[in-house]
């Protein structure tokens, strides 16, 4: 499958434009995901090339134990079966939750968004003609070409079973799936991350490190959206002052507490539902908190369970703040953008679940599984 993606790589860019040209840029984070472009491709085969030469997921023994009468039992992974995972406007799920779901002996169906449809078609093409090629059937990749009513059909009323299904995208997409599934579902939940600038922060370090969250990639679910500032912080008007100047110059706009209303060029808070929003967009709320226990407090109320972050040189401070955060990913002087399986060295990722089960954070190769007990007697009975 990589070298078709690389010999096919101009030919997948050709097909995406026609999916960029139908799209009515009405969604600018929906757009980004939408793109495919040489990085793109690049990622693309980079995945399939860390996945084929990952070890195999299934059948790995975790558990062992011999009971006194002799019986012996063992606990391996084990393929779910058949995985539907639901998304949208990004070509890249096509190739990557195809990889991790045959390297993982799962079959998986693929429901993309009709804004990305022809990329879609064309990538699972590929697949179909690299399974072909090594004598497997294509129905381990199949794509469901379903619109909303058919969806929702095939969530209650199954044509074929389905063992997991990942939801993968905006809230609507995900309460959509929740409503109407009737096998388990993984959540692919919401991002609204939050970075906590602590009054031991290194001050340089807190502002490159916000800039790059909030303005390298605003469609990914590990973007930030909230930074809270401790009161205490040395040169805290400065350093807002800095942080606002340098949001504003990437055109980012800016909505802060009433603590912050003085300062120009900003919107201030009107609505305090606006602490659980997700934004994708070129948007952040600044706030002032005046301890720890008020950050952590804060912070977990209003965030999605993805990521958090704080700036500090208080490494007491930092532990006490990752232990209590409620998130699948915490941070010390580093930014959100790194949560994502790639860069986590998983190789690609199916999703990053909000979930706690059956795993929480990026879902790898070797998440992918489940797990089945082998118990070997010689006629005991109980």
């Amino acid at each position: 499958m990589a070298k078709l993606v690389e010999q096919e790589r101009n030919q997948i860019i050709l097909t995406n434009q026609e999916d960029l040209a139908d799209y009515d840029g009405s969604d600018l984070a929906m757009e980004e995901r939408l793109k495919v472009d040489d990085k793109k491709v690049d990622e693309m085969i980079l995945s399939l090339n860390q996945l084929a030469s990952q070890e195999d997921p299934v059948g790995v023994e975790r558990f062992h134990f011999t009971h006194d009468n002799g019986i012996k039992v063992i606990n391996k992974t084990a393929a779910f079966g058949t995985i539907l995972i639901i998304y949208e406007s990004r070509p890249d799920v096509t190739i990557e939750a195809g990889g991790i779901a045959f390297k993982s002996g799962n079959k998986i169906l693929l429901k993309g968004g009709k804004e990305s449809l022809k990329s879609n078609l064309k990538i699972v093409s590929l697949w179909h003609k690299a399974l072909e090629e090594n004598k497997v059937s294509k129905d381990w990749v199949e794509y469901l070409n379903y619109n909303r009513q058919e969806t929702q059909a095939f969530l209650e009323k199954p044509t074929q079973k389905v063992d997991l299904i990942v939801p993968r995208g905006g809230e609507k997409l995900i309460e959509f799936v929740k409503a109407h599934a009737t096998c388990p579902v993984i959540v692919s939940g919401r991002g609204n991350n939050f970075v906590y600038v602590h009054k031991d922060a290194d001050t340089d370090l807190a502002l490159k490190i916000i800039l790059n969250a909030k303005t390298a990639k605003i469609s990914a679910c590990n973007a930030v959206d909230k930074v809270l500032i401790d009161s205490k912080l040395p040169n805290f008007e400065g350093f807002t002052a800095i942080l606002i100047e340098t949001l504003k110059e990437k055109n980012v706009e800016i909505i802060v507490d009433k603590s912050l209303e003085s300062f120009e060029d900003t919107e201030t808070l009107q609505n305090e539902d606006i602490w659980y929003e997700e934004f994708l967009d070129y948007k952040i709320v600044i706030g002032t908190i005046d301890s720890d226990e008020n950050a952590i407090d804060m912070i977990n109320k209003y965030c999605g369970g993805h990521s958090a972050a704080i700036i500090t040189r208080d490494n007491e401070v930092a532990k006490q703040f990752m232990e209590s955060i409620d998130a699948a990913a915490v941070y010390q002087n580093a930014s959100t953008r790194f949560t994502d399986g790639g860069q986590f060295g998983l190789g690609g990722e199916l999703a990053i679940s909000t979930d706690k089960l059956h795993q929480r954070g990026p879902i790898g190769l070797q998440h992918l599984v489940t797990n089945k007990w082998y118990v070997y007697g010689e006629g005991q009975i109980r």
